[in-house]
């Protein structure tokens, strides 16, 4: 009897610790990842890198031998940024906390 007591003591605490703030999860290939709703979001399509929420950040982009390449600052919530003045190769991009591999062809 007391360890019923103690079991249904336990889970009703362990029901009461709810975390007052819920957090998005992604479930991806039996991974779950947080996500964070303050993160940038970097979308490549051909030589336009397309960066949402990211403003007031800045965005550096690296060559893979580590040479830094350019920085910019991100004036608006969702900016478009052309590549055309990138040589063909692959680049490091890098928002915030967000980093991304890019082919440039």
């Amino acid at each position: 009897m007391r360890k019923q007591l103690l079991i249904l003591f336990c889970a009703t605490l362990l029901g009461a610790a709810t975390p007052v703030k819920a957090m998005n999860m992604v479930l991806e290939m039996g991974v779950a990842e947080q996500i964070d709703d303050n993160v940038p979001t970097i979308v490549v399509e051909g030589k336009t890198v397309t960066i949402l929420g990211a403003n007031g950040m800045t965005m550096e982009i690296v060559s893979l031998t580590g040479r830094p390449v350019t920085k910019l600052k991100i004036e608006n919530s969702s900016q478009r940024i052309q590549l055309n003045n990138l040589q063909k190769g692959c680049y490091i991009i890098k928002v915030g906390k967000v980093v991304r591999k890019v082919t440039v062809q």
